[in-house]
């Protein structure tokens, strides 16, 4: 297992937009192709107008599955519209848990599982039964 991190620099002052606009369309979009959201942050000292998220991925195939059909979601695309213009730049990176970790991670995973159904369920009902893990 896997965590991807990815990191956008945001236009100065668009950090709220960027937020309300994931939390409104974003979030139920990447739920149903993305496996497990492990952590969604903005930073508030240090280098600013930043959001950081992190996702748990199995593998690296699972990843480029689930990616390319997130890619190919109409949804997805429409959103990405709205959503570049306030992006000035992206990082990503993936991280492997140390030993002592992995647990720890295993038990975010399976908790993001049963938060990310409930927002299907929540959305779409009876898509969450669809949609693979």
């Amino acid at each position: 297992m896997f965590v991807e991190e990815r990191i956008y620099t945001l236009v100065p002052g668009k950090a709220p937009d960027f937020l309300k606009l994931y939390e409104t369309e974003g979030m139920a979009i990447q739920a149903r192709h993305l496996p497990a959201m492990v952590g969604y942050y903005s930073s508030d000292i240090g280098a600013l107008n930043l959001i950081v998220h992190q996702w748990a991925f199995e593998d690296i195939n699972q990843r480029v599955a689930m990616r390319a059909g997130m890619v190919a979601d109409p949804d997805w695309q429409a959103y990405l519209k709205k959503l570049m213009p306030l992006i000035l730049q992206q990082e990503s990176r993936m991280l492997v848990p140390a030993p002592f970790f992995a647990e720890r991670l295993q038990t975010m995973v399976d908790f993001s599982r049963k938060q990310r159904e409930a927002l299907l369920a929540k959305h779409r009902p009876g898509v969450a039964e669809k949609v693979s893990a």
